[in-house]
C-alpha cells in the first residue's frame, strides 16, 4: 500500500489527537508521550504528530496555506459535513465557491494549532482562479462561523 505521510509539529498532543481523530474517523495507530501516528484508510495517509518541536523544520508551519481531502462528489463533502458537526468540529461550508482555477464545494475546520483543513470536491475547470472579491492571501482567510448541517454559504475572502 502507498500513502502519503504528514508530520505535523503541534503544540498540545491530546487536543491534536483529539482533534484528529474525529477528523479522520479513527484512533492513532500508536501513541507516546509527545508522539502519535495514525494509519488513516480513507484517505490514505500516515499522519505523525510531534509535539513542541518546534526547532524541527524551521519555517515550515509558517509557509502552510491549508490541508485538504478530496472526494470525489459532493454527496460526499455533505457527508462529511454531518460527519464533522456530529464530532463538535463547526465546519464552514461553502458551495460552488471558484479558487484555485476550479469551482468546488467545500466544508473547512482547524486542528487546535489553527492549520486549516478542508474536504473538497471540484465540480469543474474554472478560467479564473478565483471568485471576484476572493482574497489572493491563500484560505487562512475563511471567516470563523459555523454552518448548521444542511445549509450552505459562500465565505467571502476564501480560496483554494
Amino acid at each position: 500500500m502507498s500513502r502519503v505521510q504528514l508530520a505535523l509539529n503541534v503544540t498540545d498532543i491530546d487536543a491534536a489527537v483529539d482533534f484528529y481523530s474525529r477528523l479522520f474517523g479513527t484512533e492513532p495507530a500508536k501513541r507516546r508521550p509527545g508522539y502519535a501516528n495514525f494509519a488513516v484508510t480513507e484517505p490514505p495517509l500516515k499522519l505523525v504528530l510531534i509535539e513542541g518541536a518546534a526547532g524541527r523544520g524551521h519555517g515550515v508551519i509558517g509557509a502552510l496555506n491549508h490541508l485538504g481531502v478530496e472526494v470525489e462528489t459532493p454527496e460526499e463533502v455533505v457527508a462529511a459535513t454531518r460527519r464533522l458537526s456530529a464530532e463538535g468540529l463547526a465546519p464552514i461550508v461553502q458551495e460552488s465557491t471558484t479558487c484555485c482555477y476550479a469551482v468546488q464545494d467545500k466544508a473547512w475546520v482547524d486542528d487546535p494549532d489553527g492549520a486549516p483543513w478542508e474536504v473538497y470536491t471540484v465540480l469543474a475547470d474554472a478560467t479564473d482562479e478565483t471568485d471576484p472579491g476572493c482574497s489572493t492571501e491563500g484560505c487562512a482567510t475563511v471567516e470563523e462561523q459555523a454552518i448548521p448541517v444542511g445549509a450552505a454559504v459562500s465565505a467571502p475572502n476564501s480560496c483554494c
